[in-house]
């Protein structure tokens, strides 16, 4: 006897098998950033970039700059004469390090080595920026549910006190109505912030892997704030297009030294014999190649590194400037920041005070509904203002340490 089980069942199911993946959460900055480094796409190819520039090194640590070879040839008259001439030639040849060439390779793979840890860490700190966002959008998401949750509270018990009071003859139509109103609008709000707060949870998801923390800690900001007139030296973005500088002046030394295919030595041993009757004769040969320079070419070699040198000089300066201009800017920010929370702070004081006078004015009967309202809405305006500023501020602590470079 098969047993159907509706599909509510099978979902249910599903849910539970997938609970302990769903619950696990990053409740802090950091956490959450390692989550996201480890999905991190490009931080794969990275360890990939490191392989190559550590197996550089180990070319330009040997003792030849390519491989060995070994050559075997064989020559006879078996098809023109037959007569039992034979020759057997062995050759083992090497390339051989032209002059400085054999550093300039070295010192080319050190920086290469040091250009993809720099980039390593840059590459961190822009993820640390798309952590960052994505977490005070959730902050400010789940601000505005909360808010919208509490308007919709206080709105559907206002509706039942006043249409308590309207059956029994207190209150007019119109004051029912605008309870009402206000009780649609309510609901309105909500359903628009939980729609906004899944979306925010879901490009958490993407980012993390992870559901949404609990609460969202904020930082603190960096002790760079007290020194607002000293240059940022120290920042992963600048120090990533400072190796790659050092990588490209590496590379162009590189191509200095080499201004030749690298010449070749090789040991040759023959065995011969000119007929059937004759015993074999062996000789030893020592044989050197050198290629002659490409004068074009060498010249194009260099005007490519030239070139690319000039553009990350360019580059690294640029960036010098717009860091300077990005931190001056992030002061600002955050002192405005902090000062509009202060504001909200106590303008969302005196909203409350004046919302519980009226609300026990109303109680008495000495207003009426749309005095309490329009109280009510400057209160909810307020605490929506303090809890934007709130989550504003702790934003623009968190731009402030990611424009300085500093990691969660």
């Amino acid at each position: 006897m098969t047993v159907r089980r509706p599909a509510g069942w099978l979902l249910a199911g599903l849910l539970f098998s997938l609970a302990p993946a769903l619950s696990a959460h990053a409740d802090t900055l950091a956490a959450a950033l390692e989550q996201a480094w480890l999905r991190f796409p490009q931080a794969r190819s990275l360890d990939a970039r490191a392989a190559e520039a550590e197996a550089r090194g180990e070319v330009a640590a040997g003792l030849t700059p390519g491989p060995t070879s070994l050559t075997l040839g064989h020559v006879n008259d078996g098809l023109t004469g037959n007569r039992g001439r034979r020759e057997w030639e062995v050759e083992l040849s090497a390339p051989l390090w032209l002059p400085t060439q054999k550093t300039a390779r070295r010192d080319e793979a050190a920086a290469a080595v040091a250009r993809v840890a720099a980039r390593r860490a840059a590459l961190r700190l822009e993820v640390a920026g798309e952590v960052r966002e994505a977490w005070w959008n959730l902050a400010a998401a789940r601000n505005a549910l909360d808010l919208a949750g509490r308007r919709l509270t206080t709105a559907r018990t206002l509706e039942a006190d006043v249409l308590r009071r309207f059956r029994a003859g207190d209150l007019s139509r119109i004051d029912a109505n605008l309870a009402q109103g206000e009780r649609l609008a309510a609901e309105a709000e909500t359903g628009q912030a939980e729609l906004t707060l899944k979306a925010a949870e879901q490009v958490w998801l993407k980012l993390t892997g992870m559901v949404a923390p609990a609460a969202f800690g904020e930082e603190r900001p960096s002790p760079s704030r007290n020194t607002r007139h000293e240059p940022v030296t120290d920042h992963p973005r600048l120090a990533a297009l400072d190796a790659a500088v050092r990588s490209t002046q590496a590379r162009l030394k590189v191509a200095e030294a080499t201004r030749r295919e690298a010449p070749e030595l090789a040991l040759r041993l023959v065995r011969e014999r000119g007929d059937a009757a004759e015993p074999y004769g062996n000789a030893l040969g020592v044989q050197f190649r050198l290629p002659f320079s490409s004068g074009p070419q060498v010249r194009a070699d260099h005007a490519a590194a030239r070139a690319e040198l000039a553009e990350a000089d360019a580059e690294l300066a640029l960036a010098r400037q717009q860091l300077d201009l990005d931190v001056q800017k992030a002061h600002l920010d955050l002192d405005s920041a902090e000062r509009q929370h202060l504001m909200a702070n106590e303008r969302q004081r005196l909203a409350a005070d004046s919302l519980r006078l009226a609300e026990k004015s109303f109680a008495l009967g000495e207003s009426d509904v749309t005095t309490l309202l329009r109280i009510r809405a400057a209160a909810l305006e307020a605490d929506a203002l303090l809890g934007a500023r709130r989550v504003a501020f702790g934003a623009a602590v968190s731009r402030f340490n990611q424009i300085l470079g500093v990691l969660p």
